[in-house]
C-alpha cells in the first residue's frame, strides 16, 4: 500500500498549459478546492465544539440533546464529500501499488489512465443517484426523524456537490496526460 503520489507521477508546473481551457479549469478547481478545506476545517472544529457541548450539557445540566448529534452528522458528512475532489487531486488517497515495480513505465501509465477512468464512471452514477436524492428529499419535503427535523436536502445536497467536484477532478486527470503533460 502506499499513500500519496507515486515516485514516477510528478507534475510539471504547467502540466495543462497545452490547453487554455484544462488549463483554466484546473485553476479554478484548485481555488475551489482550497476554499473548501478551509470551510470543511471550520465545519471539523464546529462539530467537535457541538459534540462536546452536547456531553457536557448531559453530564452536567441532565439537558438533553435533540439537535446536536445530527448537527454535528450533517456537519461531518458535508466535510467529508466536499473535500474529496481536494483529496484526489492531491492523490492522497491510499492506493495498492503492488504492481507498480513489476510493469514498465508505459504500463503504469496506461494502468494509472484505465483506473482512473473506472474511478470516473463509478463516482459519476454515485454524483448522479446522490443528485436524485437531493431533488426527491428536497422535493418531498423529508426531513430526519428526530424531534429537530432538519431537512435530509441539505446533506444530500453536500453529497452531491461533493461528489460532482470529485468527478470533475477526476476527469482533469484523465485529460491532462492525454494532452502530453504529466500526470499526478
Amino acid at each position: 500500500m502506499m499513500h500519496g503520489p507515486v515516485p514516477d507521477q510528478t507534475e510539471r508546473p504547467s502540466a495543462a498549459s497545452g490547453n487554455v481551457l484544462v488549463a483554466a479549469l484546473g485553476r479554478t478547481l484548485g481555488l475551489c478546492n482550497n476554499v473548501i478545506v478551509v470551510l470543511a476545517a471550520i465545519a471539523l472544529i464546529a462539530a467537535c465544539v457541538i459534540l462536546s457541548y452536547s456531553v457536557l450539557g448531559r453530564a452536567l445540566f441532565h439537558s438533553a440533546n435533540y439537535w446536536q448529534d445530527e448537527a454535528a452528522v450533517f456537519l461531518l458528512v458535508g466535510a467529508t464529500f466536499m473535500t474529496s475532489a481536494y483529496v484526489q487531486g492531491q492523490r492522497g488517497h491510499i492506493g495498492i501499488e503492488a504492481f507498480v515495480g513489476l510493469m514498465s513505465p508505459l504500463a503504469n501509465r496506461i494502468r494509472l489512465w484505465l483506473v482512473d477512468v473506472a474511478s470516473l464512471a463509478f463516482c459519476a452514477f454515485f454524483a448522479w443517484k446522490s443528485w436524485t436524492l437531493a431533488h426527491e428529499a428536497y422535493v418531498d419535503g423529508q426531513v430526519s426523524n428526530s424531534m429537530w427535523s432538519p431537512p435530509l436536502a441539505v446533506p444530500y445536497v453536500l453529497m452531491a456537490l461533493g461528489m460532482t467536484l470529485l468527478c470533475v477532478q477526476i476527469l482533469l486527470q484523465i485529460i491532462i496526460p492525454l494532452s502530453g503533460a504529466a500526470r499526478r
